[in-house]
């Protein structure tokens, strides 16, 4: 038997014209959808859906344009029985997701795009995720600046946990997000990733976003589409899965899936 539990895969749903790996592959209702019962069949236990790209140098969206694409397709999720998040910075965003169902609400910025979002949160019993973030997709890669990648965002993610609880967010409710690629560098994120056993010190489920990013296509042949990290994401997860990751939030479940099956028999081998 494991000792370390399986961390549960989170199928990202971008329902947008411009992420930076499906932007406009699901903007409509129908294909998304669509999409949302494929990653769940492929392995999904949670289907994440954002309305607003956060790759580095998107522009914002506003919050009611946000909310058009996304809320209408959650409650389509939802009604069919999948558990669902909702990717998003904007309370009011939030709220129109919590009152279709969300389980969760995975919010980038920690509350520091919203002032309104921990009170929004706190009405609710849904689980959060505070995530690490210093700014917004424009200026995000100015911020990069660090001592100590792992320590200094495990310090600022402490704050942010601090304010959430004082507005009354359930302790036992947030998730946390190290954040990589936000204000981070490739190096920075490799550095944050060695060090994760520092953000676990602070006592919440982990959640770890790192598939199709960036500094992950240094690991496969340059100028190749950003499924093409696929695979190395999938490996990056199932060692995220020895170091007891809660989540892993991926473009492949069933890439995933499978990598983590691979690492489940490895670690049941001989019991």
């Amino acid at each position: 038997m494991m000792t370390t539990p399986r961390p549960l895969i989170w199928g990202v749903l971008n329902v947008t014209p411009d992420s930076f790996s499906d932007g406009g592959d699901f903007l409509a209702p129908d294909a998304a959808i669509r999409r949302a019962h494929h990653m769940v069949e492929q392995g999904a236990d949670v289907i994440d859906v954002g309305g607003e790209s956060t790759r580095p140098g998107a522009a914002r969206v506003d919050a009611a344009t946000e909310a058009e694409r996304v809320v209408p397709v959650i409650e389509a999720l939802v009604a069919s029985g999948l558990v669902v998040s909702v990717d998003t910075m904007n309370a009011s965003t939030a709220r129109g997701a919590m009152e279709a169902g969300v389980r969760y609400v995975n919010d980038v910025s920690g509350g520091l795009a919203d002032p309104m979002m921990f009170g929004v949160v706190a009405k609710s019993d849904v689980d959060y995720v505070l995530m690490h973030w210093r700014g917004h997709s424009s200026d995000m890669d100015s911020l990069a600046q660090y001592d100590d990648v792992a320590i200094d965002v495990a310090a600022e993610l402490s704050q942010r946990i601090s304010q959430a609880t004082d507005a009354g967010i359930d302790s036992a409710r947030i998730i946390l997000d190290p954040g990589l690629g936000f204000a981070k560098n490739p190096q920075q994120n490799w550095d944050l990733l060695a060090g994760l056993d520092t953000i676990h010190t602070l006592g919440h489920r982990v959640l770890v976003g790192a598939s199709r990013k960036r500094f992950l296509g240094d690991l496969v042949e340059p100028g190749q589409p950003a499924s093409a990290r696929d695979g190395v994401s999938a490996t990056l997860g199932a060692l995220l899965a020895k170091r007891g990751v809660w989540g892993l939030r991926v473009h492949n479940p069933q890439a995933q899936r499978e990598a983590l099956d691979v690492w489940q028999a490895l670690s049941e081998g001989g019991q």
